[in-house]
């Protein structure tokens, strides 16, 4: 009997102290959550010094809307710029990611991120690209001696703390397409191996968007090719019977999404500007293939690539009303000015295929680096 009041005091006791520390807490809570509202000004997590917080301090970020069109081997900016609302006047350490987008939007590859005055580059980008910070607030993407690969679209990212907001630039190369299957013959090639033809030709697989402008400028082609999303399209300025018919609309005729290894098509490839100069050779009985591609290397250059060509082409204006030869063992000459005896009447890269090319005779495309 005597033990009963001692346990009822213990019980007593206990359960005051369990209200005394939920009482606490509860008193603490609003501080708490303050705390974890609270935006704060300076990067010590301190406030600004004396003891205050800021709430409701939004970060935006802001880039260019239009797409920025640039040629190969340019420098270019990719701008990027951030502010808070309401304005903070106390300079905070950011970090800031660029990232490039898979065309799928299936991952990111990174391009440099970057804090305070430290920062680091990745991949293909490593040493050729960094950030241009003119003012405090800007985070402008600088990448030099642009690649055909550059093409596509940025992402600008600024974290501070919590805050992490985000926005795209879209880059895209001024170049041809041009459509493209090896000597083999016609659809012949899986995705994988239109994209090494491609490459091979001093070019990259095409995406829609430059086919599309490409058939604006009045590509018309009637054999099926590979773009840079996997799909299979051709492009049809003049509707007619074998070209998905004369009855239908110009455009460009799309299969769709194919098997990348068991479906075979030809390729639409991508060239831009030229970093050197293409020439033609020839002496008065013509070269062989072997002897072209020597007759190039003895001149201190090497035979032109079929991008190459398109890009003389394309951007300087070459005009040659004389078959040679090129890398790939074709027999093609660049038309700028369509006159009699030179072909069709719309400039273009005319072709005669691919003679054998231990008899066939022709003058030869030679191509030289600045």
């Amino acid at each position: 009997r005597s033990q009963v009041p001692i346990v009822g005091l213990w019980m007593q006791a206990a359960m005051m102290f369990v209200r005394s520390v939920v009482l606490l807490l509860l008193a603490s809570l609003p501080l708490c959550l303050a705390q974890i509202g609270a935006f704060y000004i300076n990067g010590n997590g301190n406030g600004n010094g004396n003891g205050e917080y800021y709430n409701s301090v939004k970060l935006h970020i802001e880039t260019q809307k239009d797409r920025l069109f640039a040629y190969r081997g340019e420098n270019v900016t990719l701008t990027c710029h951030y502010h808070y609302e309401p304005a903070v006047n106390v300079t905070r350490k950011v970090r800031v990611k660029w990232s490039k987008l898979n065309m799928d939007f299936s991952k990111e590859s990174d391009v440099i991120v970057a804090i305070g005055l430290r920062h680091r580059s990745f991949g293909e980008f490593r040493g050729r690209v960094y950030l241009q910070q003119n003012d405090e607030r800007e985070a402008s993407l600088v990448i030099t001696d642009v690649r055909l690969e550059d093409y596509g679209k940025y992402k600008c990212e600024v974290i501070d703390g919590l805050e992490d907001e985000s926005s795209i630039v879209e880059l895209e190369l001024r170049g041809v397409v041009f459509p493209y299957q090896p000597h083999h013959g016609r659809y012949q090639l899986n995705f994988h191996d239109a994209k090494q033809a491609c490459e091979e030709q001093d070019a990259m697989i095409a995406s829609f968007e430059q086919l599309f402008q490409a058939w604006e400028e009045g590509l018309d082609w009637c054999n099926a090719g590979w773009l840079m999303d996997g799909s299979v399209q051709y492009p049809i300025t003049i509707p007619r019977g074998p070209c998905g018919g004369k009855h239908n609309s110009a455009g460009v005729r799309n299969y769709g999404q194919r098997h990348k290894n068991l479906h075979r098509f030809d390729v639409f490839c991508f060239a831009s500007t030229l970093k050197g100069k293409l020439y033609f050779r020839r002496r008065p009985l013509k070269f062989t293939f072997d002897e072209a591609v020597k007759a190039c290397r003895d001149d201190g250059g090497e035979i032109a690539k079929v991008g190459q060509l398109y890009a003389a082409w394309k951007f300087q204006k070459f005009d040659r009303c004389e078959a040679g030869w090129v890398a790939d063992g074709s027999v093609r000459y660049p038309i700028a000015f369509p006159r009699p005896k030179c072909g069709p009447p719309e400039p273009g890269v005319r072709t005669f295929g691919f003679p054998r090319k231990e008899n066939g005779r022709f003058g030869v495309y030679c191509f030289k680096l600045s």
